[in-house]
């Protein structure tokens, strides 16, 4: 008589066969993994939705013809090739150039010297709140406040005058306009990374400034060699921020100079009011495409700007 050997399939409790599980995974393991799945789900379908498909469809539309209605005239990459021979969105790249590097070096500057002048300075919280406040003023309200006060008749050359400078500078003039908008760039984001430093500052332990002063380190010779160091990698985070925001820059160069219903002077825009005006011009048809591969180069722009911050500014991990 020979016995029969049956295998049984292990089932779950609707009677559905068990997956099995792999090598080294108990059921919690699955579970979790199965939750995870479900809590990235909605985020990941958001995303998709917001980011990925207006980028898709952003590429696609730089290489067509299109005034908002109507049929797209695909004419491949036609945009491009006009807007690098355009004189005007040279100098747009420039002035976008000149934000990103020169506006940055002032203000890491100024923060740099702000983080060594105030991380032992006695009321240094209260200060640190006056510094952050231009940070909470909308940008529109500093742009239109800083025109006023480089006006001819504004408040900078009424001051100018009573110091015996009988013909102040002409601020809002084409050879000294830009400058005066880095500077306002500069006074407008100094506050957020000083404190943002600061805050790094805070956190490093007492006990290595005291080595420091054991060993008769002057202050620039503390932040030098202690401070900066140890907070050098959110300088490199803060630094791949600027460099983003830097690059959007728009309310501020819109605003300063121009009135309602009007675009500023050439001279100053950079490539968001060039991708702006050609979306939205004061006279004839949009010119979405034309608009469309302007965002192009400045996506590609972050994108290689990021990479760039990231390796210059790279640097071991210090634990402390």
């Amino acid at each position: 008589m020979s016995a029969t050997a049956t295998l049984v399939t292990p089932t779950d409790t609707k009677g559905r066969p068990q997956r099995k599980l792999a090598a080294g995974e108990s059921a919690f393991d699955r579970t979790r993994r199965r939750s995870y799945r479900l809590f990235v789900a909605p985020a990941l379908v958001v995303f998709t939705a917001v980011l990925v498909l207006p980028t898709l469809f952003s590429i696609y539309t730089s290489f067509t013809q299109w005034a908002g209605n109507g049929p797209m005239e695909f004419v491949g990459v036609d945009n491009y090739v006009r807007m690098f021979r355009n004189p005007i969105f040279i100098s747009s790249l420039w002035n976008t150039f000149l934000i990103v590097v020169g506006v940055g070096i002032i203000v890491y500057a100024v923060a740099f010297a702000l983080t060594l002048v105030l991380q032992n300075t006695f009321g240094r919280k209260a200060i640190r709140s006056i510094i952050f406040f231009p940070t909470l003023i909308p940008g529109i309200v500093i742009s239109v406040l800083w025109g006023f006060l480089f006006n001819p008749d504004g408040l900078v050359n009424s001051f100018l005058k009573t110091l015996g400078i009988a013909e102040p500078p002409a601020w809002l003039g084409s050879q000294l306009i830009f400058p005066t908008i880095m500077l306002g760039l500069a006074w407008l984001s100094v506050g957020t990374y000083t404190v943002i430093l600061l805050a790094a500052a805070d956190r490093i332990p007492k006990e290595y400034y005291e080595v420091a002063d054991l060993a008769g380190a002057s202050a620039f010779q503390r932040f030098r060699y202690v401070t900066l160091p140890l907070m050098w990698d959110l300088v490199s985070v803060t630094a791949v921020l600027w460099c983003v925001g830097a690059l959007k820059t728009f309310e501020f160069l819109l605003l300063f100079s121009s009135s309602a219903g009007t675009l500023p002077s050439t001279d100053i825009w950079n490539i968001a009011i060039y991708s702006y005006a050609q979306a939205f011009p004061t006279n004839g048809l949009a010119k979405f495409g034309a608009a469309a591969a302007c965002g192009v180069v400045m996506l590609l722009l972050a994108l290689a700007l990021t990479i760039l911050a990231r390796r210059v500014m790279r640097s071991d991990d210090i634990e402390y």
